[in-house]
C-alpha cells in the first residue's frame, strides 16, 4: 500500500488538520458528499476534514482498494446516532500526495446530518470567511 494512504489511515479519523495538511498537495481538490462544489487548496481543505473528523464517530475503514495513484477507501461511520458508510476516492500526484479526494456517501438522511453538523461548526470558524475563493 501506498505510504500516503497508509497515513491517511491513521490520521483522517483523528480531526487533525495539521496532520491531514501534510498529505494534501497544495492545489488539492475535495468534492465533498454534501453538495456538488469543490474545496480547492491544502490549508481550506485540510481545514474542513479536520471538521468532518470531529463530527464522525466510531469511524474505521473496512477495505482499501487500489494501486500506484488510483485508491479507494471505504468506511463506517456515525454522524450522531446515525449510521453512514461511504468511500473515499482519492489520487495522489507525482509526489505521492493527494491531488483529488472525492467522497461518496449513504444514506441520505446521515448526508444530511452530516451537513447539518458541518455547516454549525464552519459557521463558528471564522477561517471559512477568508476560504470562500476556495470553493468552486
Amino acid at each position: 500500500m501506498h505510504p500516503t494512504i497508509e497515513r491517511m489511515k491513521e490520521v483522517v479519523a483523528k480531526g487533525d488538520e495539521s496532520l491531514i495538511c501534510e498529505l494534501l498537495a497544495e492545489d488539492v481538490r475535495f468534492s465533498p458528499p454534501t453538495y456538488y462544489s469543490t474545496w480547492t487548496g491544502r490549508v481550506p481543505v485540510a481545514a474542513v476534514l479536520g471538521h468532518v473528523g470531529q463530527v464522525f464517530s466510531d469511524f474505521r475503514y473496512r477495505r482499501v482498494m487500489g494501486e500506484g495513484n488510483d485508491w479507494a477507501l471505504e468506511f463506517q461511520c456515525k454522524v450522531g446516532d446515525l449510521d453512514a458508510v461511504g468511500v473515499d476516492l482519492i489520487t495522489l500526484n507525482k509526489d505521492g500526495l493527494i491531488q483529488e479526494f472525492e467522497v461518496v456517501m449513504r444514506p441520505y438522511k446521515t448526508i444530511g446530518a452530516l451537513r447539518e453538523a458541518m455547516m454549525a461548526r464552519i459557521m463558528t470558524d471564522a477561517r471559512f470567511l477568508e476560504f470562500k475563493s476556495a470553493l468552486s
